[in-house]
């Protein structure tokens, strides 16, 4: 036991074992069961002189309310913000649709996520008879209703109907004989028709199924409209989900208000103090700030012309000069007495291969894609344009350490239909579950453009631009060109790349671990290694 540490009585040791991982160590995790109570003796602890240990059996052991009182008058007497972020609760939403499960996502800062796959799960199971997809209240009450639940009922009757020509076209273009897989006898790959052992061939046929299914599924998705009902689970700060809650309330859809209100009610029964000002005076103060900002955007007449294709266009960017200046006087800043300005001016002098030289070294120290840059990295920045089919989007949009501005979901710029689709003979019954959504769309969009998104499918295409650094765009592009992503996603993040090697050629050297390469079964080189660890730990 250290010299330093407090003594307690056995009464006490007793009580605090319930509630810490230990009772006499200097690193201790808080244990007690109370969201509220662990938030609340956090910031306690800031304020006090006193051991947490000693602060929770002074203040909180004999008080089940304290905690609470705590943060009543700190939240509202004080109006400190930052204590919010100290309580954290794991939140789950079912039967929400894809436009309601991006707008909560749109959340970047406090909020991770975990979504319903749309590759890994197949989305043609009924409830009670009705396939899965959110009747919005106001469209179900307009002469829209009929029309509308057909057009979803059309894409999903298309999705369902196509998964298993789907397999069976995946599977005769990449036939199992075509890869080769783990022969544990002799501790290398060979093809499939080589494998001899029972449970290799079981495991062959099993990363093949994995493999096959995940490519059918990414083919189809584009059929599914926004409107198809999904599940997410979040983990967050009280901080954050106050503010979540308080955007949805601010919603013009009838979904997000109503899961504003949802949200906030479960909350309330286990961390009440740190939502309870989202719908008081000064949550419904906020409300009406964020449903008027629409209000106080300029009308600016402008439209870009129709696309043929999805794509990304670098918007804007610095003169490579300007840029190396500023992350090169960021790698130096900590061991160098100068200001950043400073430096900048000393970079300015430096030749173009000492500049370059300097890049290759930090360069060159990445082994992995998991050493991510140097914060320095995140001093260049770039503005990029995407017009992708919003299925796209829907991967593209889990990266938050950036700014998205994105626009309503329509059907203005046409839609993207996999060659698969064509050459599995669905391509005519593709085209007629996109006809029927944009004509509903069309129809809805003049009463309510807001309502008229539900119906519009993921191969439409979609505009949005992105603002991020340097540092984000290395990570962006690593993960999303991995030969395990989705096609689609991969082709944009490549293009990303070529963008920016283009206008920054000494800077894009950091991008070290991008895949250039185009993929049929994508999933296959994942499975292998996903089978593996499964078989080694089955051992173990």
């Amino acid at each position: 036991m250290p010299d330093r540490a407090e003594r307690f009585t056995r009464a006490e040791r007793d009580e605090l074992g319930r509630h810490f991982s230990n009772v006499d160590g200097d690193v201790f995790v808080l244990t007690t069961p109370s969201q509220v109570d662990r938030g609340a003796l956090m910031s306690r602890y800031s304020r006090t002189d006193k051991s947490m240990r000693r602060v929770f059996l002074d203040e909180f052991a004999r008080n089940d309310k304290r905690g609470d009182e705590f943060y009543k008058k700190v939240l509202v007497e004080y109006g400190d913000d930052s204590v919010a972020e100290l309580g954290e609760i794991q939140l789950a939403i079912e039967h929400l649709s894809n436009i309601a499960v991006k707008k909560i996502e749109d959340r970047r800062i406090g909020l991770s996520y975990l979504e319903k796959s749309s590759r890994y799960v197949m989305w043609d199971k009924k409830i009670d008879g009705k396939f899965k997809f959110y009747r919005d209240p106001y469209i179900m009450g307009t002469r829209f209703a009929d029309s509308y639940v057909e057009s979803c009922n059309l894409a999903f009757k298309t999705y369902a109907d196509a998964i298993k020509p789907m397999l069976e076209h995946v599977k005769e273009t990449y036939p199992i004989e075509a890869f080769s897989f783990v022969d544990t006898k002799r501790g290398c790959e060979v093809g499939f028709e080589k494998l001899a052992s029972s449970d290799d061939i079981a495991s062959a046929e099993a990363i093949y199924r994995s493999s096959t299914r995940a490519k059918a599924l990414d083919v189809l998705r584009g059929l599914l409209p926004a409107s198809t009902l999904t599940n997410v689970g979040i983990t967050g700060n009280g901080r954050a989900f106050e503010y979540l809650i308080t955007t949805l309330l601010a919603s013009r859809l009838d979904e997000e208000r109503a899961l504003g209100a949802a949200i906030k009610a479960e909350l309330e029964l286990t961390m009440g103090a740190f939502v309870r000002r989202a719908d008081d005076v000064h949550g419904r103060a906020m409300q009406a700030y964020l449903s008027g900002l629409g209000n106080a955007a300029p009308r600016i007449k402008a439209h870009t012309p129709h696309v043929k294709q999805s794509g990304v266009h670098l918007a804007e960017c610095d003169a490579e000069s300007r840029a190396l200046g500023r992350v090169i006087a960021g790698l130096a800043y900590e061991d160098a007495g100068a200001t950043h300005a400073e430096l900048k001016r000393r970079v300015q002098k430096m030749s173009d291969a000492s500049k370059r030289q300097i890049i290759g070294k930090a360069a060159a120290m990445r082994k992995n894609r998991r050493h991510r840059p140097p914060r320095a990295f995140e001093l260049a920045e770039y503005s990029f344009d995407f017009t992708t089919n919003y299925g796209m989007f829907r991967d593209l949009h889990r990266h938050r350490i950036m700014t998205m501005q994105r626009k309503l979901l329509g059907t203005d710029l046409g839609y993207d239909m996999p060659p698969e689709i064509a050459e599995v003979g669905l391509d005519s019954k593709f085209a007629e579950c996109m006809s029927m959504s944009h004509d509903v769309h069309e129809k809805i969009s003049k009463k309510n453009r807001h309502a008229a998104q539900y119906v519009v499918n993921f191969a439409y295409r979609y505009r949005y631009f992105m603002r991020m650094n340097l540092r984000e765009a290395c990570h962006l592009i690593e993960l999303r060109t991995m030969p395990q992503g989705h096609a689609d996603y991969r082709a944009i993040a490549q293009s990303m790349l070529a963008q920016i090697q283009a206008r920054h050629p000494t800077l894009a050297r950091i991008i070290k671990f991008a895949d250039t390469n185009r993929y049929g079964l994508e999933r296959i080189g994942a499975e292998k290694k996903t089978e593996q660890k499964r078989r080694r730990a089955a051992k173990s």
